[in-house]
């Protein structure tokens, strides 16, 4: 099949998915399933090679989030019913002022998540907007936008978050450089698309926490655990997480301690180890019976249970995409272009996000695409750097329903598909934006 068809076929499937999940209100795993078969037959993929990748999809994507968004949820649930998330956010508000905790959660997402996985970053942090939200009356989105704009400026700036790792080892870049450079480009973004525009976006869309994600209001009848004890079972699987990725940067392959510390800073192992802590310290030594903690842990995994499968069949779309051949098509096309290698680069990870939803699949291959064309212009040193950033900022752009990011955010803040492009997605193409302009104005003076 042309490339030109497997654009067509992209585009047209992208218009299908919104008005499926925006217009006729089909749910949105059943929508994402249908078109991803629908996808898959049109561009010519055998019939078996469709359900492979719909199978692929789906596996490769739970494998994951399943079990993070499982026991992110329980530790969450623990620390809203014991009373833990009020102390945090009383503490918060007490420190920062009611006008500053926008400020003070961009900065807690962009500190977060250089060594946490975004997913994992915004799970442990939600119970944070939740409570703030619910002291202050303001829309969840007040809030929830600057601690998201936090953690996606980091995942996808500044190394040693996956992304920006692969794409300095594809075409070079010197690490220094990229995280220089990532810093300038995302304190800038994460500004703008953090607490300015929460600030406007709370104003006009009012979202409170959903029903499916909170237990039934009740009165505190015990004492509020200490902000320290909270703030310890918060820092645990952070910690854990921060001592892996340090393993692996500072210890040799083979080090019997780098791979204790790489097991133990796992997240399934962290979150495990911090969700049994907060049963224990925040449950059964507070006074709560097994029953109850049993009780809490089973109300969670109700909402988890919508969240893993929706962002498990936007996997499922992700994978057909991909194995239909449409990114490499969409790369191709704008590698033949003239435009400067900077604009390029952020053009081609741009199509391929819009295409196939992952941002770290979209930075290897505009990478992949871009690196023949650095090397027969001689491209070194610091530009390198830009052109990792460029990239990066390309890959962030329009996140929407083949995203497994844009459904976390959609079912954590109880949002419709149209409240969620209007303020996940133009939060994202905001820190893209800018970060973009960032680098493509030191491009002019760095070479």
């Amino acid at each position: 099949m042309s490339g030109n068809m497997l654009i067509l076929i992209a585009v047209l499937a992208i218009f299908a998915l919104l008005f499926l999940v925006i217009r006729t209100k089909l749910h949105a795993f059943v929508a994402l399933l249908l078109v991803s078969l629908l996808v898959g037959i049109a561009a010519g993929m055998p019939l078996e090679g469709v359900i492979e990748s719909i199978t692929a999809g789906m596996g490769g994507t739970l494998g994951f989030v399943a079990v993070v968004v499982g026991l992110g949820a329980m530790f969450g649930q623990m620390l809203e019913v014991s009373g833990g998330a009020e102390r945090l956010a009383q503490t918060l508000i007490k420190k920062f002022g009611e006008d500053k905790a926008q400020w003070a959660l961009g900065l807690t997402g962009f500190i977060v998540a250089v060594p946490v996985f975004f997913d994992v970053g915004f799970i442990i942090l939600v119970p944070l907007v939740y409570s703030l939200a619910k002291k202050t009356g303001k829309s969840l989105l007040h809030y929830a936008i600057p601690l998201l704009a936090g953690l996606a400026v980091t995942h996808s700036f500044i190394p040693p978050t996956p992304g920006p790792i692969a794409v300095a080892d594809l075409i070079g870049a010197d690490l220094g450089w990229v995280i220089l450079f990532g810093s300038l480009a995302g304190i800038p973004a994460m500004i703008i698309a953090g607490p300015l525009f929460g600030r406007y976006i709370g104003k006009k869309i009012h979202v409170t926490v959903p029903d499916y994600m909170d237990l039934e209001e009740k009165e505190y009848d015990k004492e509020l655990p200490s902000f320290g004890l909270v703030t310890s079972l918060i820092l645990i699987p952070l910690v854990l997480i921060l001592f892996n990725t340090l393993s692996d940067v500072m210890l040799p392959e083979g080090n019997p301690l780098r791979a204790f510390l790489s097991f133990m800073g796992h997240p399934f192992v962290a979150l495990t180890i911090a969700t049994l802590l907060a049963f224990i310290l925040l449950g059964t030594l507070r006074g709560y019976t097994k029953e109850d903690v049993q009780g809490i842990a089973n109300k969670a995994l109700e909402p988890a249970g919508i969240i893993i499968l929706v962002t498990g069949a936007g996997g499922v779309f992700k994978q057909v995409l991909i194995d239909s051949g449409v990114g490499e098509v969409l790369g191709d096309k704008m590698a033949s272009s003239a435009l400067p290698p900077i604009l390029l680069a952020f053009l081609i990870a741009a199509a391929v996000r819009v295409a196939q939803g992952s941002a770290t699949v979209s930075m290897v291959t505009a990478a992949g695409l871009m690196s023949p064309l650095i090397t027969s212009m001689s491209m070194e040193g610091p530009v390198l750097g830009l052109m990792v950033i460029a990239i990066a900022a390309g890959a962030t752009v329009l996140s929407h329903v083949n995203d497994s990011g844009f459904w976390l955010v959609n079912r954590f803040l109880g949002l419709s598909e149209k409240d969620t492009l209007k303020s996940w997605t133009v939060m994202e193409t905001l820190i893209g934006v800018v970060g973009f302009l960032v680098v493509f104005v030191l491009s002019f003076f760095i070479s």
